[in-house]
C-alpha cells in the first residue's frame, strides 16, 4: 500500500478529520455557490419585507433593511474565505521564508528574526489587527494586511524551529558535504520535510483569520457596506436583539461552524501526520 493510500485509509477512520473536512467543505461549497446563485441579491433592500420571519420565500427571514438573511450569509462566506486565504498566504510566504533563512544562516539573522517575533507576540492577535487597521484605515484590504502581518511571526517561529531540527539530519549534512548551497538545501531538502507541519498550522491560522475578520467587521474596521460580512451582520443585529434575536444567531452559527470545522481539520491533520500525538491523548 502506498503512503498516500495509507494516509487516506487512516483519515477516513479519524473522526476529527472527517468532521472537520465535512464542515470546511460546506463552507467552501457555500462560498462557491454564492458566486453563481443566491436566493436574492445580498445587498438588495426592500423595506416592505423588513424583519420577516422564516418562510418559504425567505428561509431564514429578512433583516431590518428587508435583505434576505440566507443570501447575506452565503455571500459572507466569500469574504471570510478570501480574508483567510490571502492573510494566511501572506504569513506563509514571508514567515516561512524568514524561518528558513534564520535556520540556515543562524547568528545575528536568527536572533533578529526571533526577537522581532517575540515583539509581535507581546500583543494579542486581535489587538494588533485593530491597531494596524486603525492606523491605515478600515476596509477589507487593510484587514487582510493586518491579519497577514500577525501571521508572519507565527509561521517564522514555527518554520525556524522545525527547520533547525532538519538541519541536523544526516541527509542535510551529506548535501552540505556535496557542495550544495544553503538556499538550495533549504528549498530541496529542508522545506519538503517541514511542509506537513506548516500545512497543519495553516488550517489553524485560517480559523483565527475568520474570527479576526469578524471581529474587525463587528467594530466597523473590516468590510465596509454594502459588502456582506458575518461580523457586520452581528454588529447590525445589536439594535434588533430584543425584536429578532435570530439576526445575531445566524451569523454567529456560521462563524462557529467555520472555525470549528477548520480547527477539527487541523487537529485531525496533526494526529494523522504524527500518530504519536493521538496515542498520547
Amino acid at each position: 500500500m502506498s503512503a498516500a493510500n495509507g494516509f487516506w485509509s487512516r483519515a477516513r477512520r479519524h473522526r476529527s478529520f472527517v468532521a472537520g473536512g465535512a464542515l470546511t467543505s460546506l463552507l467552501i461549497a457555500t462560498a462557491l455557490l454564492s458566486l453563481i446563485w443566491t436566493p436574492y441579491g445580498p445587498t438588495k433592500m426592500s423595506l416592505r419585507y423588513r424583519l420577516k420571519l422564516p418562510s418559504p420565500e425567505h428561509w431564514l427571514g429578512t433583516d431590518q433593511y428587508g435583505r434576505d438573511i440566507l443570501s447575506i450569509i452565503m455571500a459572507g462566506a466569500q469574504n471570510s474565505i478570501s480574508v483567510g486565504v490571502v492573510s494566511v498566504s501572506i504569513g506563509l510566504v514571508i514567515g516561512v521564508g524568514m524561518g528558513l533563512l534564520a535556520a540556515a544562516r543562524r547568528g545575528w539573522i536568527e536572533e533578529v528574526t526571533m526577537r522581532a517575533s517575540d515583539f509581535a507576540f507581546a500583543f494579542p492577535a486581535i489587538l494588533l489587527a485593530i491597531m494596524l487597521v486603525a492606523a491605515i484605515g478600515p476596509g477589507s484590504v487593510n484587514a487582510i494586511i493586518a491579519i497577514g502581518v500577525f501571521n508572519i511571526p507565527i509561521f517564522a517561529r514555527l518554520t525556524r524551529g522545525a527547520a533547525a531540527a532538519v538541519w541536523t539530519r544526516e541527509f542535510v549534512l551529506a548535501a552540505r558535504a556535496a557542495g550544495k548551497g544553503l538556499t538550495r538545501i533549504s528549498v530541496e531538502h529542508v522545506l519538503p520535510n517541514i511542509t506537513a507541519v506548516i500545512v497543519v498550522q495553516g488550517t489553524v491560522q485560517f480559523a483565527i483569520a475568520i474570527l479576526a475578520e469578524a471581529a474587525l467587521s463587528y467594530l466597523g474596521l473590516g468590510a465596509q457596506p454594502p459588502a456582506p460580512s458575518w461580523g457586520r451582520m452581528l454588529s447590525e443585529a445589536q439594535t434588533m436583539i430584543y425584536i429578532n434575536p435570530m439576526l445575531a444567531v445566524y451569523p454567529g452559527i456560521a462563524i462557529a461552524i467555520s472555525v470549528l470545522g477548520l480547527n477539527l481539520l487541523g487537529d485531525g491533520l496533526r494526529d494523522l501526520i504524527d500518530p504519536r500525538l493521538a496515542r498520547q491523548r
